[in-house]
């Protein structure tokens, strides 16, 4: 069985949306939903679904190997960033090393980096009157964004479309393909 650990810092309905795909799948478990946000809503969701949470810290994540042990207790085998939005720290990456994966909700490299994110990617998309956008889902290393590109997928954008119009979309696009990837992944 794989085990997978998602990291998420909002929302969470990507977090979600993967586990509810997977709940049904005997070979794959959602083993523990983390977060460095006590308020995320993700955390809800995630009760909801029975599924273990781990809160923590910026030094607890930073600093020690506090994430680390916990993921090794849960004997997790792959990580899933969700709208999480802190860069990964080398000893999570070298424990996980190709096994981290993320989506970002642009066509990487167009609309990446630091501080490319969310809402501030989809007006930015709109302010430059782009034709076109979609989500890249991406292998993590040390840099934001610039991890090997496994998938990418498109949408239109119209020029009447609003960034809201966007994010929509890349929702819908985030939705279909996230979790099959992972599981290709796996």
């Amino acid at each position: 069985m794989k085990k997978i650990a998602i990291f998420a810092s909002g929302s969470g309905s990507n977090a979600e949306n993967i586990a509810r795909y997977f709940s049904n799948k005997p070979d794959f478990e959602i083993s523990a939903i983390l977060s460095n946000n006590a308020n995320a809503f993700v955390l809800s969701r995630a009760k909801n679904l029975n599924i273990p949470t781990f809160v923590f810290s910026r030094s607890e994540f930073n600093e020690t190997d506090k994430i680390v042990d916990f993921l090794a207790e849960k004997q997790v085998d792959f990580i899933v960033l969700a709208g999480f939005l802190w860069l990964l720290p080398l000893n999570l990456l070298r424990k996980f090393s190709n096994s981290i994966v993320n989506i970002h909700p642009a066509l990487l490299p167009k609309y990446g980096g630091k501080g490319m994110y969310g809402m501030n990617i989809h007006k930015a998309v709109v302010a430059n009157k782009e034709t076109e956008t979609g989500i890249s889902i991406h292998m993590v290393n040390e840099k934001y964004d610039e991890g090997k590109i496994v998938f990418q997928t498109k949408c239109d954008v119209f020029p009447n479309d609003t960034a809201d119009d966007v994010a929509e979309k890349i929702h819908q696009l985030e939705y279909e393909f996230f979790p099959k990837i992972i599981e290709q992944l796996l």
